[in-house]
């Protein structure tokens, strides 16, 4: 969408330093934030398109019938019209976060519209949209502790700080998580909670988790992420094959440790890399 205003945009190293530390909260001088505004204001209206139906099978965690390593699985295929964003709270947090921050200087001019952009090595991050309804349905709380599979730019992590400063985050490829570590700092999180690695295994040694959210698509649902998450978490994943539309999937587990998924809308997602290697599970 055009309009007559003039923009005046800003080099990343100058914005970054008008940047709070350990928040997204700008200095008066921000020139981008009515940008975000309108932005956020496409998100309340409808930022999705059209809701479809899955008629794909349910989730299968570690990829086959078998594979469920004790977990006690009962998918159903419900598919959500999720359609627009509603929490007022994700909504705030997507009109502080500086999203152009988080893309190369050349792509500043459109880190605004709601559509995905390229980041390097093949990854993306995703628009604003699915930014947020990831967020709205993961729904984190002040003080839970949330693990993300798959930094990228670091701009979902530093959406989730908004909500709660415990906010861990792994990224495979490693140019993406030197970049991402850089851009994190300013929201709070150390190189313990950027971390460099293999996030289909999860981080055992920080959990179980209040929350996690994987921003790659899995072919299935990785029985460690479903160990590592807590009695009562959630976890938010794209589930489908690569290179095709995939289905954003909520997995709850109750208190009793029961794990139960649904689908709310179809998305396309690069894919999760690692994991086992010739289909066996790492032990």
């Amino acid at each position: 969408m055009k309009t007559g205003a003039r923009k005046v945009f800003v080099s990343a190293t100058a914005a970054a330093a008008i940047l709070l530390p350990g928040s997204a909260v700008f200095a008066q001088g921000d020139d981008r934030a009515a940008e975000r505004a309108r932005m956020v204001q496409e998100l309340v209206s409808g930022g999705g398109g059209g809701s479809r139906q899955s008629t794909a099978p349910p989730p299968s965690v570690g990829g086959g019938p078998d594979a469920s390593l004790g977990v006690p699985m009962a998918s159903v295929r419900a598919v959500d019209d999720h359609q627009r964003i509603q929490n007022p709270r994700v909504l705030d947090a997507m009109r502080k976060v500086p999203r152009h921050l988080f893309v190369a200087p050349d792509m500043q001019r459109e880190a605004y519209v709601n559509r995905p952009l390229p980041i390097g090595f093949g990854q993306t991050i995703s628009q604003p949209f699915i930014v947020g309804m990831m967020t709205e349905l993961l729904n984190p709380k002040p003080g839970e502790k949330i693990l993300e599979i798959g930094t990228g730019s670091g701009y979902q992590a530093a959406i989730l700080t908004e909500f709660t400063p415990d906010v861990y985050t792994i990224e495979i490829v490693q140019p993406l998580h030197q970049q991402a570590r850089g851009r994190l700092q300013k929201f709070g999180l150390g190189p313990d909670r950027v971390i460099a690695g293999d996030g289909y295994f999860g981080l055992e040694k920080a959990g179980p988790f209040d929350g996690i959210i994987v921003t790659a698509a899995a072919d299935h649902i990785p029985p460690p992420l479903i160990q590592q998450l807590k009695p009562g978490g959630r976890m938010i994943i794209p589930v489908g094959p690569v290179h095709a539309t995939q289905r954003l999937v909520v997995v709850e587990k109750d208190a009793s440790g029961k794990v139960r998924s649904r689908s709310v809308h179809p998305v396309r997602f690069v894919p999760l890399t690692g994991g086992p290697r010739d289909g066996a599970e790492k032990k």
